[in-house]
Formats: structure tokens, sequence, C-alpha cells
């Protein structure tokens, strides 16, 4: 269905429930709107392949354009530090107190620990990103190839197939859904469970995971929703990783699992020989 397309539309005069009252207009327009079968092969179908075909063709493009790079051996040595800080904590409770402490003022020395961070040595992500190149251009191939695609593939639904009602819900919702499934019509008559093109393309732009991962692989998927969200997180800052290790380190409390150790394993023994 189209909006000022005639031919799109069916439309009957309102029936009458079992109580002789005529139904009101929304839901009878609700009950007799029916979608051409030509939206369906034109518009649904075709959108629906684009996206995937896009998806993946998207997703050569970008291992094309990845380089590989050095890994920054300082980074690599504070990302192992915290693993070992994490391993710390949760195997404390299985090593002597004397020992635990030991081991955390190596870690949280305010002097020479491996967690402490001092203050002049904090690094700007950002200034750390623009100072490397290569990291910068990187930064940039990831994100033109997820805006061009989206762009032009947006750009040509809005043209081609703006105010198309593609697809029904085969369930009731509620009125929030309208804004998520009607977009690109004004309609407020229009039944909720009714998906507008539109709204089938961002539909399908954050919701094809699933598809991705049984055609790439689990790890290849692509996924628009987690590059987003990297977009507004780049440039990590290790440094603060290693003070977030080193207050929870701070505040473990050791109690220590192994007194009387060999006592309660000879109960429980004793209780599953009996």
């Amino acid at each position: 269905m189209r909006l000022g397309a005639p031919s799109y539309w069916s439309f009957s005069l309102p029936r009458r429930c079992g109580t002789g009252k005529p139904l009101s207009g929304s839901r009878a327009m609700a009950e007799d709107l029916v979608l051409d079968t030509a939206i369906r092969d034109w518009v649904l179908i075709p959108l629906s392949v684009v996206m995937v075909l896009i998806g993946v063709l998207r997703y050569f493009v970008s291992k094309l354009m990845h380089s590989s790079q050095t890994p920054d051996t300082k980074i690599v040595k504070e990302g192992q530090v915290i693993l070992r800080a994490r391993n710390l904590r949760a195997g404390a409770n299985f090593i002597p107190s004397k020992a635990f402490q030991t081991r955390k003022i190596y870690f949280c020395n305010e002097e020479n620990g491996l967690l402490f961070v001092p203050k002049g040595q904090v690094q700007n992500p950002q200034a750390q990103m623009f100072s490397d190149p290569n990291m910068a251009m990187d930064m940039m191939k990831k994100n033109l190839s997820m805006i061009i695609p989206q762009t032009l593939t947006f750009a040509w639904v809005n043209f081609f197939f703006s105010g198309f009602v593609a697809a029904k819900i085969p369930f009731p919702l509620t009125q929030r859904f309208r804004s998520m499934l009607q977009n690109g019509i004004d309609l407020s008559t229009v039944d909720v469970s009714y998906v507008s093109s539109r709204s089938w393309y961002f539909l399908n732009l954050f919701g094809l995971r699933g598809l991705f991962s049984l055609i790439l692989g689990e790890e290849n998927a692509v996924d628009d929703t987690q590059r987003m969200m990297q977009m507004g997180g780049f440039g990590f800052d290790p440094s603060k990783g290693l003070s977030a290790e080193k207050d929870n380190l701070d505040i473990t409390q050791h109690d220590w699992a192994l007194p009387n150790f060999e006592q309660r394993a000879e109960a429980v023994l004793s209780k599953v020989i009996s």
C-alpha cells in the first residue's frame, strides 16, 4: 500500500457487530485494509534481499580495507597486569592471608605498584589516536564502510519506497510501537501492526545479526548497533582500566577458605560413604 495510490486500498462500509452497532472508523479501516501482492513482490522482498546483500558486501569491503597493525607492547603488558590482578581477586580466599597481602602490595603500592598510574602519565585517548596516523586512518575506514552504504541505502529506500505499507505483524501491538513501525506514514487511523517500508529498512538494519552470523560466522557478523557504540567510545584509555582494577583490589576482603580443610573433606567423604 502506498499513500495516494487508490488501487492499493480496499475500503468497505463499516460492518456491524452482534449488538447491531457499527464498528469505529479506525477498527473498520484496520480490518478492511488489504495489501496488494505487488507490494510483497516489488517492495518487501527486494528491500530485504538488498539489505542482506549490502551487509555481506560491507563485510568483504571492510575486510579488504583492514590493515594489520603491530600491537603496542605497553598496552599488551597493561592488559596482562589487569588479567593477573583479576585472577588474584578471584582466588584470594584460596591462599594464606600473608601471601594475599604481599601480592596486594605488589599490585597496589602507591610508589611502584603495577596497577598504580601516576597523574602525570595519564594519556588523553583522543590525542593519542590523532597522533597515530595509522589508528586514525583505520577508524576512518571503519566509519566510512558503515556510513556510506547506510546513507545510500536510506536515500534509495526513501526515494523509491516512501509511503508504502510493506507488511503486517501477525500479533497486536500497543500505540507505543507506532513511531517505530510506521515511520513515514502520518495516519493515526492505520493499525499499529502495519509496518511501513522505511521502518522495515531500520528493522533489517539493526535486526539481521542472526542471519549474518549464519552466513559469515558468529565472530564475523555485522552488528551496526555495536559499531555505533564504538564510534561514540573510540580511543580506549588503558590507564582507566588499571585504576579501576586497583580500586577493586583495594576493597577486596580476604577470607581464607582452607582452615580445617582436611577435617571438612573427611566429614563430607564419610557422609558420602555412609
